[in-house]
């Protein structure tokens, strides 16, 4: 996935994802270093940001947060060798397997097929 594939998302820098979910800037940091949350270094100002695809901020029946499905899959993510950046890439490529983004196919519910193909990542 080129730079161009990941410039199509949006991103948002941890006091935006703050802003979002009302939260507090350590409790964000909180997130990402517990894994519940992922971004990478991006632009010329090699900025952290995360997906905004990650955040589940407007279901009425769950408060705002990092969308719940993502711990488990950044963790298997981890488990198969991923740094954060590669995770962060594999979630937003397109997968055949899927017939969509794996992020799309998590918000959508379909989180053990998007784990089922993560398995086979680490093989």
């Amino acid at each position: 996935m080129t730079d161009d594939d990941l410039s199509q998302n949006h991103w948002l820098s941890l006091p935006e994802v703050a802003d979002a979910l009302g939260l507090q800037l350590r409790e964000v940091r909180a997130m990402v270093r517990e894994q519940r949350l992922a971004g990478m270094r991006r632009g010329p100002s090699s900025a952290y940001l995360v997906p905004a695809d990650f955040l589940s901020t407007d279901a009425a029946d769950e408060a705002p947060g990092p969308l719940p499905a993502l711990r488990g899959t950044l963790i298997q993510l981890s488990d198969a060798g991923y740094s954060e950046e590669d995770a962060v890439r594999w979630l937003l490529r397109p997968d055949e397997a899927l017939g969509s983004t794996p992020i799309a196919a998590l918000r959508a519910g379909q989180v053990h097929a998007v784990r089922r193909v993560a398995q086979a990542l680490a093989f």
